[in-house]
């Protein structure tokens, strides 16, 4: 039997008699793994063309020496985008897929030698910040409060549908968006709505950092990315038991178990279209045909490589492109009590840092560390006694850097900085390391000059110069994927799967 009965619907594309419609996925990252599950879920008979020889994209994960590491992604906020994939498919997501939140979220340190506990109930959060800082509980809950409005006058309008379809425009919640813009910060930048909120340099630089959780600059991008603070705090974040590989484990397993093929190690060398429709892809000289094409590949490697013959976009690909990172994975022989899961040991001037960053396509020497450690959940992700630190700082893309010199100087830097923070000596507890850089980001991934979140909200309307979720020019061509709209991260990868594949017939 073909057909499926979730409830009482009997699923699209697939009855008795009739033949599967075809679907091509290029790229298992997690928006192709999400798509490719939305797909089968219709009806389609889907082939997953993937040119390394694992799934995922960048989240995956590395044993190195006894250690297991998160590779990519580290911070995981609204679970309910995977565990609806489970449901939409009949399944229980807790059969697939376990996650608990994490209290505290993050540990907080200044080389003054502050320290705040970013807890998960907000109230106890801004008691922390109002211990250690100038600014009050006060101050912090009305920010968090206006966040959390941003987020209810965007989040229908920017992540859940389409900027690129004009019906999606025709509704109350884009009218009251609309009636509302002078609330969502659009006109000032990060900073400045950061400078004007708190009295403590120290929460400016806190809450400018969640520019980065998209590769952008605070004081270029616009107020209402202040928003991503709301997801995190005010909704809370998680850790999937297992690390953050067990995010697309979990997905891939759902999508072989609804008969998705999966070609790893098939890198897509060309697609061929007509006039206005995708014919086929070209991989190793043999052509695959299909029905409808979905592309979880970078738009700018897409264009540039597999559809040269397309119209290029290039309001879109020519955007500035994201940050990257620098992340070292070192196995640290000891166990550090005042870390958890995510740490933060802040830059002494957040201005300098980014000014090297952005403006001078460099590293400065007194750089923020983010230091992700999973064995603080997850047993077995370190040796009895040692921790896995994921060490991480943010970078500029790649373009022709001495990186060489960039790692050497960046490792001698981060490990005076934890010394001095921690009062420790960091290195000889080093017995395990990998290295990650925005070149090796580029091989691996094919994202475009090692750039991790595709274009920068480098202005006002950047969310509008995101490669909408279908093609203008072939009409069975769709997009999903952090390069796309609504933007990179996790959840946003799987927003994209869904919007695209909710635009499919």
């Amino acid at each position: 039997m073909c057909g499926r009965f979730f409830g009482s619907t009997l699923q699209p594309n697939c009855s008795v008699g009739m033949s599967k419609k075809k679907a091509i996925v290029i790229g298992a990252g997690i928006a192709g793994l999400g798509a490719s599950v939305r797909l089968a879920v219709k009806g389609y008979d889907v082939s997953v063309y993937e040119k390394n020889d694992f799934f995922g994209g960048k989240l995956t994960s590395r044993n190195v020496n006894g250690f297991r590491f998160d590779y990519g992604p580290s911070i995981f906020t609204m679970p309910q985008n995977v565990t609806e994939l489970f449901e939409l498919a009949g399944k229980n997501p807790a059969d697939y897929f376990e996650y608990t939140r994490l209290d505290p979220i993050f540990h907080y340190f200044y080389e003054d030698g502050t320290r705040i506990k970013g807890c998960s109930d907000t109230t106890k959060f801004a008691e922390s910040v109002a211990e250690n800082t100038l600014d009050s509980k006060e101050t912090v809950l009305k920010y968090l409060d206006k966040v959390k409005e941003i987020n209810e006058l965007t989040e229908d309008v920017f992540i859940n549908r389409s900027l690129h379809k004009f019906k999606n425009f025709l509704n109350k919640e884009t009218v009251k968006g609309v009636l509302n813009f002078g609330k969502i910060d659009a006109f000032n930048t990060m900073n400045e709505v950061n400078e004007k909120t708190f009295d403590d340099p120290k929460m400016v630089q806190f809450f400018n950092r969640y520019a980065t959780y998209n590769g952008s600059n605070p004081y270029e991008a616009p107020g209402t990315l202040n928003v991503i603070q709301h997801y995190e705090i005010n909704r809370g974040a998680y850790l999937p038991k297992g690390g953050m590989q067990q995010i697309s484990r979990s997905v891939y397993e759902l999508a072989v178990e609804l008969g998705v093929e999966f070609h790893f190690g098939k890198k897509v060398d060309k697609i061929e279209t007509s006039k206005s429709k995708v014919e086929a892809i070209v991989v190793e000289g043999e052509r695959r045909e299909a029905d409808l094409f979905m592309s979880n590949m970078d738009v700018y490697y897409l264009y540039n490589q597999l559809l040269p013959q397309a119209k290029r976009p290039s309001k879109v690909l020519d955007q500035p492109k994201s940050g990257s990172a620098l992340v070292f994975y070192w196995g640290i022989n000891k166990s550090f009590d005042e870390l958890t899961v995510h740490n933060i040991l802040f830059a002494k001037n957040m201005e300098t840092e980014y000014e090297a960053i952005f403006e001078k396509n460099n590293v400065c020497n007194d750089p923020t560390i983010y230091i992700n450690i999973t064995s603080k959940k997850c047993q077995g992700d370190a040796p009895e006694g040692g921790e896995n630190w994921f060490t991480m700082i943010n970078v500029p893309n790649n373009v022709g850097q001495d990186w060489d010199e960039i790692i050497a100087r960046s490792r001698k830097n981060i490990i005076a900085k934890i010394n001095r923070t921690l009062g420790t000596d960091i290195e000889p507890l080093i017995v395990a390391e990998d290295v990650m850089d925005p070149r090796g980001i580029d091989e691996r991934y094919l994202s475009a000059f090692g750039s991790i979140y595709g274009n920068r909200f480098s202005s006002n309307f950047s969310a509008f110069f995101r490669h909408p979720n279908f093609s203008k020019e072939f009409k069975n061509l769709y997009f999903c994927g952090g390069t796309v709209h609504p933007g990179s991260s996790i959840p946003l990868s799987l927003k994209s799967a869904e919007i695209a594949v909710g635009m499919v017939e």
